[in-house]
């Protein structure tokens, strides 16, 4: 049986809510999907193997994916070129209007060149910026980082950026993946 694997690596949660919303889909009702959190295990070979469709919705910490996200990408990269693969990065430069696509998104489009990747789809969703959630360092570095990008600096910040509906219609267009389109 073929099935959307869809794959996430996520630092704060937000990727994670990010996948489980693309498969939680009601375009993608009655088809199966697998889910991986790819810090807790990567999947194998022959689960790849029966993957009709990829998706891997990864987050950016400090200008560079997770390195779950990383391994899988290099571990991967050979069944991943001979599969519909749909890449959705998550970082906060993707707030900003126009910058959520591999053309305006520096994370995105290194990522891409990068692994040298033509996936089916790829985009970047804006993530969560949640300073009481971060360790001091944590919250001192992605101040600096949006002070110099003209982001919130406050340390009691708390925005979702997420857009949901970007999420749902990319969940549709992964649907649309596992029917050939």
């Amino acid at each position: 049986m073929t099935y959307l694997l869809i794959c996430h690596a996520t630092r704060d949660g937000q990727s994670r809510r990010i996948a489980e919303r693309i498969a939680e889909h009601p375009s993608l009702l009655g088809l199966s999907c697998r889910n991986f959190d790819l810090a807790a295990a990567q999947p194998d070979a022959s689960q790849l193997r029966y993957a009709q469709a990829v998706v891997l919705v990864a987050a950016v910490r400090y200008g560079h994916h997770l390195p779950s996200a990383e391994t899988f990408l290099l571990r991967h990269r050979e069944a991943l070129v001979r599969k519909p693969l749909a890449l959705a990065s998550v970082n906060l430069v993707a707030r900003k209007p126009g910058r959520d696509d591999a053309q305006h998104n520096p994370y995105l489009r290194k990522w891409l060149a990068r692994h040298q990747l033509t996936p089916a789809l790829a985009t970047a969703f804006a993530g969560v910026l949640d300073y009481p959630r971060y360790g001091w360092l944590d919250r001192q570095m992605i101040r600096a980082i949006m002070a110099l990008t003209g982001g919130p600096t406050d340390p009691a910040t708390r925005i979702e950026y997420t857009d949901w509906a970007k999420v749902d219609a990319f969940a549709e267009r992964c649907a649309a993946l596992m029917h050939g389109g």
